[in-house]
């Protein structure tokens, strides 16, 4: 299965994030079939992604991990849509 995550850079306790699609089964680290964007979490607005190239893979099946995908919507290159993949953590129940 292909997806698409974020790939550590950057230095210690300096992290900056490239955007890539890659083979699942491959290292967190590893070798990388192309790189869609970068971000930089130290920046609030360092985010950039490649609109024509990142819908070019999700149009092709590409699963993008939780995420990935929020910084897409962020970004603007997908609409936020509760059938991509429902959220994995679960609410608190309250006590009344």
């Amino acid at each position: 299965m292909v997806k698409m995550r974020l790939f550590r850079m950057g230095d210690k306790k300096n992290p900056i994030y490239r955007v890539v699609v890659v083979d699942s089964r491959k290292a967190a680290t590893g070798e990388y079939i192309e790189c869609v964007g970068h971000y930089d979490p130290a920046k609030p607005a360092a985010l950039t992604i490649n609109d024509e190239s990142a819908k070019k893979w999700l149009a092709n099946g590409v699963q993008p991990t939780e995420t990935v995908k929020s910084l897409l919507v962020k970004a603007g290159a997908v609409e936020k849509s509760n059938k991509l993949s429902p959220s994995k953590t679960k609410t608190k129940k309250s006590d009344k």
